[in-house]
């Protein structure tokens, strides 16, 4: 048996990783999307190192496009497979995809016009939005902790890693010739203190583990001073300055999060006399999934529930989804919070809001989550004040704030203690994916130095590891 890492390796994104069994089942550990670097991005993409029509099924993890966002294409290249995955991940993904597709057709739209100026030829999506929504088809769910066979030879189980909603580590157990091996890949690993989902869970012992590595060097702020902080923004900037505060916010997620907060400081009448909107057709149809899933939450939500049926709603909070309600909102001179995505400041509306606020030194950013290397979203948080935005200059006059307290993905501590229920004494290899390469030779020695795993490898793009 082979394993073959295709997408992030030694980087973020993409998650995408082959496992060959000897009989030459061919089984793909997520489909993701590269991210976050301009065009490059795109052949990275189109680049699938495999036919699509030979992958036999694949096991996604969860919704998120860096995961999930190349099944559509797959699709167009021929896969016809089946998608196993937790119900809600199915469900996030019959709205991500579809919004992914129609982005990318809008993307091209307005490059090939600007190609057209320059006489070159045009170019296609990669997908498009029709891609994504018969690409939906060949998904099959199965509950967490329940044992599903893809054949009679190999099966998977999925654990609940409180990253997401439906976000789950993925245990591969696969019989050749009465040998029997087990391979553990976690997927994003979320919080042990989560405002809205339960602990991860722990998974059976494996002999190969892949694991993710986001904040591999790094510890998040503390969640006790989180909502104080996140209070103390919203009235220097709403209440003090008059202004506005743009929140851009991954719209599966992390939005939920930040508006159960804000509708408990609503409840707690702590909330400033202010409106919220939530301006995201994807996050609106996301929160009404959330709804559906509330058993899924944990003990703390279930507190709230107890006096307050809906912890996404609230008299003040609005959702947006029509595009004129949206551009009003950047001709508005109220104060107000705007919750938008992307979280990483590349696309969707969050962009025309930055566009029209950030020069206004009345207004503030506030960055909740993680942004890769080089994304617009990184610079403004790193500082910089001179910023490029739909190819126009800008000054970053807005005061800028980050609460990484409130990411998705647990750091290194974390991650780390996820691992623990591995006896690393019998875990032959440990693969360490979805990171930056100076971020995963940290966490690699963190692993060998806290858990005690012998052999700790940092795979390349392309490179197959035979096991």
């Amino acid at each position: 048996m082979k394993i073959k890492f295709i997408g992030a390796a030694r980087e973020v994104t993409g998650s995408k990783h082959l496992i060959v069994t000897d009989k030459g089942k061919k089984l793909l550990l997520d489909c993701g999307m590269f991210q976050g670097k301009g065009l490059e991005t795109d052949a990275m993409n189109r680049n699938t190192m495999i036919d699509p029509a030979e992958v036999d099924c694949i096991i996604l993890t969860h919704a998120h496009i860096d995961h999930s966002g190349l099944i559509p294409y797959f699709y167009k290249k021929g896969f016809r497979g089946s998608v196993i995955c937790t119900p809600a991940t199915r469900e996030l993904c019959s709205i991500m995809l579809p919004d992914s597709g129609f982005i990318q057709e809008n993307d091209t739209h307005w490059f090939n016009k600007k190609r057209a100026r320059q006489g070159l030829k045009r170019v296609e999506p990669i997908y498009t939005e029709k891609d994504a929504r018969e690409c939906m088809k060949l998904f099959i769910t199965t509950e967490t902790n329940r044992r599903f066979y893809i054949d009679n030879n190999i099966s998977v189980k999925f654990y609940n890693t409180g990253h997401m909603l439906g976000s789950a580590c993925a245990t591969v157990r696969i019989d050749e010739n009465g040998h029997i091996t087990q391979i553990g890949y976690t997927g994003d690993i979320g919080r042990y203190n989560s405002y809205l989902l339960k602990a991860p869970n722990a998974f059976p012992q494996c002999d190969y583990v892949i694991t993710e590595s986001t904040y591999g060097d790094r510890l998040h702020e503390k969640k006790a001073g989180v909502e104080d902080k996140l209070l103390e923004i919203i009235r220097h900037t709403c209440v003090d300055k008059k202004g506005k505060l743009i929140i851009p916010s991954f719209a599966i997620g992390r939005t939920q999060e930040i508006v159960y907060i804000l509708n408990n400081f609503y409840n707690e009448g702590k909330l400033p006399r202010i409106p919220v909107y939530v301006d995201s057709p994807l996050a609106t149809n996301a929160t009404d999934i959330f709804r559906m899933h509330l058993n899924e939450f944990n003990q703390d939500v279930a507190e709230v529930l107890r006096h307050d049926d809906d912890p996404f709603g609230f008299n003040s909070l609005h959702y947006i989804t029509e595009v004129a309600r949206s551009k009003a909102l950047n001709e508005s001179k109220e104060p107000c919070i705007i919750i938008s995505a992307s979280g990483m400041m590349e696309a969707g509306r969050v962009k025309h809001h930055l566009a029209n606020n950030i020069d206004n030194p009345k207004n503030s950013v506030l960055s909740v989550g993680y942004c890769a290397p080089m994304t617009l979203g990184a610079r403004i948080v790193a500082g910089e004040k001179d910023i490029s935005i739909f190819g126009m200059p800008h000054k970053v006059n807005a005061e800028v704030y980050d609460i990484d307290a409130l990411s998705g993905h647990g750091d290194y501590s974390e991650m780390g203690e996820y691992l623990k229920c591995q006896n690393p004494d019998k875990v032959k290899k440990v693969f360490i994916v979805h990171g930056e390469k100076n971020v995963q030779e940290n966490y690699a020695n963190y692993l060998k130095e806290n858990n005690g795993f012998k052999d700790v490898v940092i795979p390349e793009p392309g490179e197959t590891f035979k096991v």
